[in-house]
């Protein structure tokens, strides 16, 4: 994107307030972050939107469950996420609540406006609907004709009267859409599967409920009280009502959007139904949707009863803000699935910031206390090294290219390579020994050369960690702005003479981890006395878990995973059952297929990496290796245990 636009409007989802913001929120949001800290820097006129999503059944459910009413409930969960955002220093213009009147105001325009376009209409509608999801399913999409295929958990047969949308009328009109505009939606393997799913035909959206009442309700024009809007309808055009769709309309130039930041479980709703609602609607569609993986920790999937999810508030209060924000940015290309490890963020903070940037400014810090009293000229610089300087614009040229098509993993590399020049530049030209020589002209412009390499990537890089580069560039004699980017980075200028500032270390090495492990946070027994009662089960509550003998029909690797592979094992039933195990450091798939293994046949399906997985093998493993628990000798599959 070029600023020949003027105007860029960066956008989260809005977070539902079923829970406490995680990692995966904390991702989201920091990717906007950056990219609305970007687009100032460029001297953008910016708008970036986040909040939260408070309607729906599920929220009622979960408000019911703790004893408060919807209202009071949401109040508290969306005041979790802003203080969060808050203490983060996010940089967010709107905060945008789906109960805030105005949002309502809008909601309720777009639904009359479509109505009387002839895009919604009434009808009954019976389908299988997932609570958690807020979803209905047809039985085919169903996993054993009952568990939700997105999150595993039982679905209800519903059946009730509700307001459709006329969906597949803009079918053919949103394949043209994504054939026509490249990067709609990002990457392009995630553009891919949404083209594949509306290939496959849409049917009409049910957009109405009448079996819970906290919502939006519809126009008083249409003058059906007992209606409440689909939460998804609702909370998509939050997008609009923030610049005032609806009432007052004051920020309506600043749609389309730039970029809408989404994870992938929710790419479906915002790259088929969001665009078809702006067709009907007459509004332009959005410039660029950017869909970003999950997180997983240590290689398993996070979840409160192993104690494994990761708060991003102590990992940052452990490891700094900015380190932390560098980390999730850099670690995982997006779009693509990323694991969490305390190990991998100490390898990052002592390796890329420690070594490449904080090092970088004590060693000028360091030469020009040494050579010249601390002050810094750049007279001398283009006489000496051109070059270098030459390398280095030419890597910045490439960079805005990787910003808004969401490669930041990509642009923080090739940023590091101007690190790397600066670095080696010093053990190439060794200004020490030009100092012996008393070349002092030339030892003085490598420290000048190494500074304003430091320079431009600060500016660059504050985006990404805003509070560290703010540190250097005082150190350095500047401040982080638009003027300055367009000094240093778009005329290509280099620093006006002046005294470095002495910092102390900005990432002092980590030596060991930080945080406690989810094994030694695991819940401790009630009992006073721990070794009588630890591990203590009743025979009724060991027999609740089923365990069987399973055949291992099909094995294989899970593409970007370590740990990982993909069982098709048979258990006796009508068919076949996937499971998903880690054991891919002890086994390989080969060694697998036409064994049988013990397998916990009764737990709630869960997804893994994406991947539905239906059961659980037992296996023995110490800190050497992993042994699956086989039978000695082959017995028919579904063989019970116990």
């Amino acid at each position: 994107m070029s600023n020949d636009c003027k105007k860029a409007y960066i956008t989260t989802p809005i977070y539902y307030v079923n829970d406490v913001p995680h990692i995966g929120h904390a991702y989201t949001t920091i990717i906007a972050d950056t990219l609305a800290r970007y687009s100032r820097l460029i001297g953008l006129k910016t708008l970036f939107l986040t909040g939260t999503d408070e309607h729906g059944q599920k929220i009622q459910e979960a408000a019911k469950q703790r004893g408060k009413k919807p209202q009071e409930y949401a109040d508290e969960i969306s005041g979790k996420f802003r203080s969060l955002w808050d203490e983060f220093d996010i940089s967010y213009d709107v905060f945008i609540r789906t109960t805030d009147e105005k949002h309502k105001l809008g909601v309720q325009k777009a639904f009359e406006t479509m109505y009387k376009k002839g895009d919604i209409y009434k009808d009954d509608y019976e389908g299988f609907y997932c609570v958690s999801c807020e979803t209905f399913f047809t039985k085919t999409q169903l996993v054993d004709n009952e568990f939700c295929p997105d999150c595993g958990k039982p679905t209800s047969i519903v059946k009730e009267e509700s307001y459709f949308f006329k969906l597949s009328k803009y079918e053919q009109k949103l394949l043209e859409w994504y054939d026509d505009k490249d990067k709609c939606v990002l990457p392009k393997a995630k553009k891919n599967e949404v083209i594949n799913f509306v290939k496959q035909g849409l049917n009409d959206l049910s957009i109405t409920r009448t079996s819970f009442d906290w919502g939006v309700k519809l126009p008083k024009s249409i003058n059906d009280p007992k209606h409440v809007m689909y939460v998804w309808l609702d909370a998509l055009l939050n997008y609009i009502t923030a610049l005032g769709y609806g009432s007052d309309e004051k920020d309506m130039d600043f749609w389309p959007s730039t970029v809408h930041l989404v994870g992938k479980d929710i790419l479906r709703f915002h790259a088929i139904y969001w665009p078809a609602f702006l067709m009907s609607l007459d509004l332009a569609l959005p410039k660029h949707i950017g869909a970003h993986g999950w997180w997983t920790r240590n290689g398993e999937k996070m979840s409160k009863s192993k104690g494994n999810v990761v708060n991003p508030k102590e990992v940052a209060n452990a490891y700094g803000l900015d380190n932390f924000r560098y980390f999730l940015l850099r670690e995982v290309p997006f779009g693509q699935d990323g694991d969490f490890s305390q190990k991998a963020l100490i390898d990052r903070i002592n390796s890329d910031l420690s070594n490449d940037l904080g090092n970088l400014l004590n060693r000028i810090i360091g030469m020009s206390g040494k050579y010249a009293d601390y002050t810094i000229d750049s007279k001398d610089v283009l006489k000496f090294h051109e070059k270098e300087i030459k390398i280095a614009e030419k890597t910045i040229e490439t960079l805005s290219g990787y910003i808004y098509d969401l490669q930041l993993n990509r642009y923080l590399e090739e940023l590091w390579k101007i690190l790397t020049l600066a670095n080696q530049s010093i053990a190439i030209y060794e200004p020490w020994m030009k100092m012996k020589e008393e070349k002092t002209d030339e030892a003085l412009a490598i420290v000048a050369l190494v500074a304003n390499l430091l320079a431009k990537v600060t500016l660059l890089l504050s985006p990404v960690m805003p509070n560290t580069c703010a540190k250097i560039a005082d150190s350095l004699g500047f401040i982080i702005n638009p003027q300055n980017y367009d000094k240093l980075i778009i005329q290509k200028g280099l620093l006006n003479t002046f005294m470095i500032k002495k910092t102390p270390p900005l990432f002092p090495k980590i030596e060991k981890e930080l945080l406690t492990t989810p094994s030694e946070n695991s819940l401790k027994p009630e009992s006073k006395d721990k070794k009588k009662d630890e591990g203590v089960v009743t025979i009724e509550q060991f027999f609740q878990t089923k365990l069987k003998l399973a055949t291992i029909l099909e094995a294989e690797e899970i593409p970007k995973s370590d740990r990982l592979l993909k069982l098709k094992v048979d258990l006796g039933e009508e068919k076949p059952r996937q499971i998903i195990a880690g054991i891919k450091e002890y086994y390989t798939p080969k060694d697998l297929v036409n064994t049988q293994v013990c397998v916990v046949s009764n737990l709630k399906p869960a997804k893994i990496m994406g991947y539905l997985s239906e059961g659980m093998l037992l296996a023995a493993k110490d800190k050497e290796s992993l042994t699956l628990i086989r039978p000695e000798f082959h017995k028919k599959s579904g063989t019970p245990i116990g």
